[in-house]
């Protein structure tokens, strides 16, 4: 492995990184003060999975009875 690779390896990594604490951040939000975000640092993948799954149902839902969201 070069350092063309590695730099590339950590690039994605670093990526990563940021999306996965978006991610936290979207779910705390989303939450309105339910988790914190210590608490979701401690949520399995599964969990963010189906976490992430309720509020896409959630947001079908509110988009389909007009109700506001915000």
């Amino acid at each position: 492995m070069g350092d063309s690779d590695i730099i590339a390896y950590l690039k994605d990594m670093e990526k990563w990184c940021k999306n996965f604490k978006l991610e936290l951040l979207r779910a705390c939000w989303l939450m309105r003060g339910g988790m914190t975000l210590q608490e979701a640092y401690h949520t399995s993948p599964d969990d963010r999975t189906i976490l992430a799954q309720l509020v896409k149902e959630n947001m079908e839902t509110t988009k389909k009875s007009g109700l506001p969201y915000f």
